[in-house]
C-alpha cells in the first residue's frame, strides 16, 4: 500500500542519525576529557577568571565563523530566558567553578566529581519532566553519592583547600546537569552551533570584568600556555559543546548524559600521559563507587 512505502528510507534515516549521534558523542568525550587535562596545565599561567574568558573568546570566534553565515534568526522575547540561562550557568558559572577546582584537585579526579552530573539529571528529570524515581535511580544514587563523599573524605585528609575544590567541582556538576535540562528545548528552534555560540557569547559577556586580568597574564604566559588556552577554547569548548548539543537534539537527555561516564577514564590516561599525576587511592576507589552507582541508576526495574 502507499502508506507503507515511506517506512525504509525512514528507518534507514533513523540508523543513520544513531551513527551520527553515536560520533558527536565519542567526540564530545575525548575533548571533554581533554579540557580537564588542559585546564590542569595552562592552571599555573591563568586565574581562573581569565582562563574562562580566554576561552569563551576563542571559542565565540572560532564557532562564530561557522554559526552566523548559516542564522536565519535571532531568538526573540521569550526564547532568550533559556539561553541566558545555560550561558550564564554553564559557560561562565561551570568554567570557573571548574578552572578554580584543578587549582586544588588533580584532573582525574575533578572529573570524577563532575561525573555527578548525570545523576543529578536523572533526578531533575523526575521531578520536572515527571519521569518519577525509579527503585534503581534512588539506590544507584545513594551509592554514588557514597563515592563523593569518600573522595572528599580523602581529600580532606590532607588539606582544606581540596575540600574547597571538591564542593567547587560538585557545584560545576549541579550547573551542567540544570543546563542540560534547560538546553533541551532550544534545541528545537535552533541548531546545535548556532544555540551554542548563543551561550557562549552570554557566557564571555559575564566573564568581562576579567578583561584586563587576561591581558596582562596572556602577555605574561608562555607560548605553550597560551597555546593550550587557543586549543581549550577550539576544541573542548567551540566544538565539544556543538557535538554535545547536537547529541543532544537527537538523543534523550539522561541517556545521553550516561555517556560522559567515559569522560573520568579517559581524562585519567589522559592525565597520566601528558602530566603524570594520578588520583589518590581515595580519589580512584571513590570514583569507582560513583560509576558503580551511576551504572545502577541505569538499570530498569522488573
Amino acid at each position: 500500500m502507499a502508506t507503507s512505502t515511506p517506512l525504509p528510507p525512514a528507518t534507514t534515516t533513523s540508523r543513520n542519525i544513531s551513527k551520527l549521534g553515536i560520533a558527536a558523542v565519542i567526540v564530545t568525550v575525548v575533548l571533554w576529557a581533554s579540557a580537564f587535562v588542559g585546564i590542569r596545565a595552562v592552571g599555573p599561567s591563568f586565574s581562573p577568571g581569565s582562563l574562562t574568558l580566554g576561552r569563551l573568546a576563542v571559542a565565540a570566534v572560532a564557532l562564530g565563523i561557522v554559526a552566523l553565515p548559516r542564522l536565519k534568526r535571532w531568538p526573540k522575547g521569550r526564547e532568550w530566558w533559556p539561553i541566558l540561562a545555560y550561558g550564564v550557568m554553564w559557560f561562565a558559572g561551570y568554567n570557573l567553578a571548574l578552572n578554580a577546582a584543578e587549582h586544588m584537585l588533580d584532573a582525574g579526579t575533578s572529573a570524577m566529581l563532575i561525573n555527578v552530573s548525570p545523576i543529578l539529571i536523572a533526578v531533575m528529570a523526575g521531578v520536572i519532566l515527571k519521569e518519577g524515581f525509579p527503585r534503581w535511580l534512588i539506590i544507584g544514587s545513594l551509592v554514588a553519592f557514597s563515592g563523593v563523599a569518600l573522595i572528599a573524605l580523602g581529600s580532606g585528609q590532607r588539606s582544606t583547600a581540596d575540600v574547597a575544590g571538591v564542593l567547587l567541582c560538585l557545584l560545576a556538576a549541579v550547573l551542567a546537569a540544570v543546563s542540560v535540562i534547560v538546553q533541551k528545548p532550544v534545541l528545537r528552534k535552533f541548531s546545535a552551533a548556532q544555540a551554542t555560540w548563543f551561550g557562549i557569547m552570554v557566557g564571555a559577556v559575564c566573564c568581562l570584568p576579567w578583561a584586563g586580568q587576561l591581558v596582562t597574564e596572556v602577555q605574561a604566559a608562555p607560548l605553550p600556555a597560551t597555546l593550550g588556552l587557543v586549543y581549550l577554547g577550539i576544541f573542548p569548548t567551540a566544538i565539544a559543546f556543538t557535538t554535545w548539543a547536537y547529541a543532544l537534539s537527537l538523543i534523550e537527555a539522561g541517556k545521553l548524559a550516561a555517556t560522559t561516564y567515559l569522560v573520568p577514564g579517559t581524562t585519567i590516561l589522559i592525565s597520566w600521559a601528558l602530566l603524570n599525576e594520578i588520583p589518590t587511592i581515595w580519589g580512584l576507589a571513590g570514583g569507582v563507587i560513583c560509576l558503580i552507582g551511576v551504572g545502577l541508576t541505569r538499570r530498569r526495574s522488573r
